[in-house]
């Protein structure tokens, strides 16, 4: 295992220094985490999960290496796509990694729904950050890891959690083949087993969306703690006022999310929750119009009536920096805070 882990990684229950014993992780007063394959698992088994994907990866970390390092438990997909991963693992040799071919929907929207087992190559975005110049970024929620190697091509030094093992392990083999070095780590964006002040910046897309107001407020905070001083906190999250929005809240009946389901936000609500937790003043920024996981650099894969959503939705992106007021009404918002320099430091 890279010495990096053991450097910056603590026990997520008590903050304490790790150390590696028979492909274990433990702490001084005894908590163990499972090292599966070079990957720590850093999930808690004692605390209500967000999504059943955590306690599948426990029970797959715990059961030891699967030999062939799919871990399809841990995905989150049907009988029939894991019959096409499997299939696409046995017959090798292709340019895309057989769990992303299959989680592809589920990880970057339903405007992927067509490219299920079809994938032609990695949908890899542009990320909204300055270049990285050797500093370190957490991607929360990374899953397969498409903004760690948007972020890593950047110039920055990524670490990207998340909470299924087969994703995490799908990300290191993604990552590997584009010959990028970006660290692993399977853990719960509520409980982040790092010490503190240890991220220039933090980066999450799509992910905090699904977490309850309370698990949001709880994940902001232990941003803010691993965050150095003047450390950027970006997140994606979606806006209540958006049209697709109202119309996925309309479907539902408005009533109250459940479970892994999507929540929305209303602008206000997001500087709020952000600027209090990570001690600064929350801007937000449109991400697009017409969906979530609608990106310019995909172009080349979709059809042409989605096409026409990713340009009308970039033509609404270009006309809110005129109108900022537009920004209540995008589906997809940016929240951006700064940790103060002179901010709480937490050992």
């Amino acid at each position: 295992m890279d010495s990096w882990y053991l450097d910056n990684l603590c026990c997520p229950r008590d903050g304490a220094n790790l150390r590696l014993e028979a492909e274990r992780l433990i702490c001084r007063e005894g908590h163990q985490y499972p090292v599966v394959d070079g990957i720590p698992v850093m999930l808690l088994d004692d605390v209500r999960q967000t999504i059943g994907l955590a306690e599948c990866s426990l029970r797959l970390a715990r059961a030891g290496s699967d030999p062939s390092g799919l871990y399809l438990d841990s995905l989150g997909i049907n009988a029939r796509e894991r019959l096409g991963v499997a299939a696409l693992a046995v017959k090798g040799n292709g340019k895309i990694d057989p769990v992303v071919a299959y989680i592809i929907a589920a990880t970057n929207g339903l405007m992927y729904k067509p490219m299920l087992g079809k994938l032609r190559r990695y949908p890899i975005p542009e990320i909204p950050l300055p270049d990285g110049h050797s500093e370190e970024l957490l991607d929360v929620g990374c899953n397969w890891g498409r903004w760690s190697i948007a972020a890593s091509q950047r110039g920055w030094k990524v670490t990207g959690i998340d909470p299924s093992l087969g994703a995490i392990m799908s990300a290191r083999r993604v990552a590997q083949s584009m010959g990028l070095s970006i660290r692993y780590v399977v853990a719960d964006g509520r409980y982040l087993p790092f010490r503190s002040n240890r991220f220039k910046a933090a980066y999450s897309f799509g992910v905090l969306q699904h977490l309850s107001r309370e698990d949001v407020a709880t994940a902001l905070r232990q941003i803010a703690r691993v965050l150095a001083p003047a450390g950027i906190c970006l997140v994606q999250m979606p806006n209540n006022l958006g049209l697709r929005s109202v119309y996925q809240q309309a479907r539902r009946r408005f009533r109250l999310a459940r479970d892994f389901e999507v929540r929305y936000w209303s602008i206000h609500d997001l500087r709020k929750a952000f600027s209090v937790a990570i001690g600064s003043p929350a801007q937000v920024w449109v991400d697009a119009f017409g969906g979530l996981g609608i990106h310019k650099a995909d172009l080349d894969l979709m059809s042409p009536g989605r096409k026409l959503v990713i340009v009308c939705s970039e033509i609404l992106k270009k006309i809110s920096r005129a109108l900022p007021f537009l920004v209540y009404f995008a589906d997809s918002v940016y929240v951006k805070a700064v940790k103060a320099p002179d901010g709480p430091m937490v050992s």
